[in-house]
């Protein structure tokens, strides 16, 4: 089956405090800076670009669904179960704002993290058939 769109390269992140951010990427995501002013930071990990903009405060990436629940925008992979405990209790050692690990009726598991600004984001313990082949 082709594809018209190959991959996601860059996802945008709202932030109020570009260096203190920055920081808290590098630091806890394991994110490699590749730019930074006063206006935004390029961050690499997890296979692309993330670019945390200025923003005002209480911007978010998250959304309400129809139910008015909060939702994440992106979801992580790990590989594996025991990947995912091993992160989040270093994410919890961290001081990292974490929710609990989860089971949600389908395979693997999960959690979900918060940065600086409240940005909500989820990480599964499941890596895409796709990426294996391709990366693993």
């Amino acid at each position: 089956m082709g594809e018209k769109l190959v991959r996601v390269g860059t996802t945008y992140i709202p932030v109020t405090d570009v260096e203190q951010s920055a920081e808290w990427y590098v630091k806890n995501l394991e994110a490699a800076l590749s730019y930074k002013d006063t206006d935004k930071a390029i961050l690499n990990f997890a296979n692309q670009s993330f670019f945390l903009v200025k923003s005002n405060e209480n911007e978010s990436a998250n959304f309400k669904d129809k139910y008015g629940n909060e939702r994440f925008s992106i979801t992580f992979e790990v590989d594996g179960l025991h990947a995912l405990a091993k992160l989040h209790k270093e994410f919890q050692q961290s001081g990292v704002e974490v929710g609990e690990i989860e089971d949600r009726g389908h395979a693997g598991k999960n959690f979900v993290f918060y940065d600086l600004d409240k940005n909500k984001f989820d990480v599964w313990s499941e890596l895409s058939p796709a990426f294996k082949e391709k990366f693993k």
